[in-house]
């Protein structure tokens, strides 16, 4: 039996066609998992944010003269949370905002911090050293958070510059994830002095 002069070349486009699905759908899973490992980064930004009032109220009940400090804090925080990303419409200078506003948030934290050390009865409270926990924790699955949405993009920017999904990636859109960099500075280490 003879095959049509058609049928060949059929043949090629349908499995071509079918490499190109089959890429296309790659692409789309590896992007889903950068978008839910940033929404997780948010996530826990979100839940840092939430901890901040409480942690501001029983400051204040202790320190209500550090208003300045206070102030700053909630002022950081405000900012912080009104930073947004659309994960799909993520850029450098998104995340570079973004990142500015929460490293202003962590830098509001830490002058509060040096406040609470002039109060030792406020660090004795049960509800300030819960909150302290909890913030801890947050912290650190921010962290985690981080280092799981870098290595989602890393995976999925690594994906779509390789050929031959390079070509699936150029004509359908795909564009690569900016990751999380580390604080201007955090490269030198602080300075100890016991001297003083």
């Amino acid at each position: 039996m003879k095959l049509p002069k058609w049928a060949i070349p059929a043949g090629i486009a349908v499995i071509i066609l079918l490499w190109g699905i089959t890429q296309y759908n790659g692409l789309v899973g590896i992007q889903e998992n950068v978008n839910t490992q940033w929404s997780q980064v948010e996530n826990q930004y979100q839940r840092r944010a939430d901890l901040i009032p409480n942690l501001v109220n029983v400051v204040k009940g202790y320190a209500s003269h550090e208003r300045e400090t206070l102030e700053g804090v909630i002022q950081a925080r405000s900012r912080a949370t009104a930073t947004t990303i659309d994960a799909n419409n993520m850029d450098e200078a998104a995340l570079q905002r973004f990142q500015q506003s929460q490293d202003a948030l962590s830098s509001a934290l830490s002058r509060l911090m040096v406040v609470v050390e002039k109060y030792p009865e406020l660090k004795a409270n049960e509800q300030f050293q819960s909150l302290m926990a909890q913030l801890e924790g947050t912290e650190n699955r921010i962290a985690t958070a981080r280092m799981d949405f870098n290595n989602a993009a890393k995976e999925y920017n690594t994906r779509i510059r390789k050929f031959p999904a390079s070509l699936i990636a150029g004509v359908t859109g795909f564009r690569t994830r900016p990751y999380f960099t580390a604080q201007a500075g955090s490269e030198v280490a602080p300075t100890v002095d016991f001297s003083k």
